[in-house]
């Protein structure tokens, strides 16, 4: 998937409806810590991941940029130190020139005015004043992945990033994930809009299955999800399946994530 058909599909869809995607995919939900946050609110990144592992040198960041694609999201390895900042103005400016769409820094960045003016997505840790006091030696796969919290990136993958944060996934399953991600999100939209015509969200589900007794193992459980839990528009409850068996302190099956839409044969 080119980098125009990656921004326009994106662009109808938020990281939250792709995280729900790859659980649908059986993948991993691949997120950047909470903590990274856009610079500017309403910064949208959408691209595959340019690698860089920040040693005390912008040396790193100009031979990622030669190496680069147009639409590139720079993904800054600074180990999530908080003591420093390893972006600033003239690497932004940089980047732009390059032809790059965003940064992600495991780090933070400063000059904090100027990465606004120059408009270019940032989604750090946050800011300080001082930068880099020390060069430390560069492991050979500086250019070739990066660590953002527990998650290695590198070239094989995609960055998105919206308001919620920054989520990556493989570049190879993108069309099936932006497919699944653009189906929950016209269910939920259509959940949304029957809620404000007054049918509830209980309503749609059929949150109103008999209870079991206290202890006593809802047996018809799954049968129910499969025939009669879901609303109109073909949706079920995604439960966790011991919890959801077991019932919730209160005797009702505990609810997991959000409605996920089926296929007129079966529960998806």
């Amino acid at each position: 998937m080119d980098h125009e058909e990656l921004t326009r599909r994106f662009s109808a869809l938020t990281t939250a409806h792709v995280a729900d995607a790859c659980v649908r995919a059986a993948l991993p939900v691949r997120a950047a810590p909470p903590d990274v946050r856009p610079l500017a609110p309403g910064s949208r990144l959408a691209g595959r991941a340019c690698p860089a592992r920040h040693v005390g040198s912008v040396d790193v960041f100009l031979e990622a940029y030669a190496a680069a694609a147009p639409g590139d999201v720079l993904v800054v390895d600074n180990d999530g130190r908080l003591d420093e900042a390893c972006v600033g103005d003239l690497a932004l400016l940089e980047a732009r020139q390059a032809g790059l769409s965003g940064v992600v820094v495991w780090g933070l960045h400063r000059d904090t005015a100027d990465l606004r003016a120059i408009g270019l997505p940032v989604f750090s840790l946050g800011a300080t004043p001082p930068g880099p006091r020390r060069l430390d030696p560069r492991p050979p796969e500086a250019l070739r992945s990066a660590v953002v919290g527990e998650w290695t990136v590198d070239r094989t993958d995609l960055v998105l990033g919206d308001d919620d944060g920054v989520l990556f996934v493989p570049a190879a399953r993108a069309d099936e994930l932006l497919t699944l991600a653009a189906g929950i999100r016209d269910t939920e939209r259509d959940q949304a809009e029957r809620m404000r015509s007054g049918v509830s969200l209980r309503e749609q589900v059929r949150f109103d299955l008999p209870r079991p007794a206290p202890g006593e193992p809802r047996t018809d459980l799954p049968r129910a999800l499969a025939d009669g839990g879901r609303g109109d528009r073909g949706v079920r409850r995604v439960r966790c399946a011991a919890r959801a068996t077991r019932g919730g302190p209160s005797g009702r099956p505990d609810v997991g994530v959000a409605p996920i839409p089926c296929d007129a044969s079966g529960p998806a």
